[in-house]
């Protein structure tokens, strides 16, 4: 163990702090920069389910998140704001349909079949929105007006105001660390898990490992879709490239630079990817290959992620003193 529980505790506890303190010192750019990172820590977190602790390595993660995001913005008025208790539902909603539909069939394949197939099936939702008129095709739509979270004549807080919308999404980040952690901990989470290590043994103890896969896979589904939502709401316009390969692949590469198996890594893997792709892109145009190298080294020299470079540290460390 790399810090004792109480240890963190503490460290979670001032990581939300500060957090929830830089709006109050951080300008309009980069609080809506690290709203970002929180959503993207959120999609990653939800990859991390299947990639981490199912052992499902998914492609097509993407095309959930950007279904939701196509839905929140569909179903809202074009001239007045939506009901926010209304869309926020109705997207995730939308997406763990999705993720139900599609891993339906996708969860009957396995290793490279499955990689293969998760791919196909959101190329084939890239394409429904890319080629067709209805979400805008290539162009994308717009949110003309964020939706309000009104009851009634009461509104307790309004995302039209930045703080407050960054404040929303926190709160959703940790709402959504705190539910995988009951979900792991739970009996659910455990079998999970032991699929990962070894599904036929767990088949041969009478689980229907199939259904465990399925209800992961629903529930990523659903996670990757309040993500896709929220960053609908933060930046006020989608476009198919949500749905694409490419950006699937983006969020393997932040759940592999956290760390896989650790909704703490992949929290990790999304603010390092961010911070690395705003610095180099400083750097020079071709920022992408300087990612590529990143990557590289983290699978090469730290196959953990950045999740376990604490503990590689400290074994750095021991073995000096050691031969001290």
């Amino acid at each position: 163990m790399i810090f004792s529980d109480r240890t963190a505790l503490i460290l979670k506890l001032l990581g939300v702090s500060a957090l929830a303190g830089y709006p109050l010192v951080g300008s309009e750019f980069y609080i809506e920069l690290v709203a970002k990172v929180l959503i993207l820590a959120i999609f990653a977190m939800s990859l991390d389910l299947l990639v981490g602790f199912g052992g499902l390595v998914s492609l097509g993660h993407a095309a959930f998140f950007g279904i939701a995001a196509y839905t929140v913005a569909l179903i809202s008025p074009e001239y007045d704001p939506a009901n926010l208790w209304l869309v926020l539902p109705a997207s995730v909603l939308a997406a763990g349909l999705a993720a139900l539909a599609i891993g339906l069939l996708v969860l009957r394949t396995k290793g490279i079949y499955f990689i293969m197939v998760t791919l196909a099936f959101t190329q084939m939702a890239f394409y429904l929105f890319h080629d067709t008129a209805l979400g805008g095709g290539s162009d994308g739509i717009y949110l003309n007006f964020r939706p309000e979270p009104r009851v009634g004549e009461w509104m307790p807080f309004d995302l039209a105001e930045g703080h407050q919308l960054y404040y929303f999404i926190l709160a959703a980040l940790v709402a959504v660390y705190v539910l995988l952690g009951f979900v792991l901990r739970s009996p659910f989470g455990r079998v999970l898990v032991g699929i990962k290590s070894n599904e036929h043994r767990m088949r041969s103890m009478g689980y229907s490992t199939f259904h465990y896969k399925l209800g992961a896979f629903v529930l990523a589904g659903a996670l990757a879709g309040l993500a896709g939502f929220l960053y609908a709401v933060l930046f006020g316009f989608v476009t198919p490239e949500l749905l694409s390969w490419h950006e699937s692949g983006h969020v393997l590469m932040m759940v592999i630079l956290g760390g896989m198996g650790s909704p703490i890594g992949a929290m990790l893997g999304a603010g390092s990817m961010v911070a690395l792709e705003e610095g180099f892109s400083l750097l020079t145009k071709h920022w992408q290959l300087l990612m590529g190298l990143v990557i590289l080294a983290v699978v090469l020299f730290l196959p953990g992620g950045l999740i376990a470079l604490p503990a590689r540290l400290r074994g750095l460390f021991a073995r000096g003193d050691h031969h001290d």
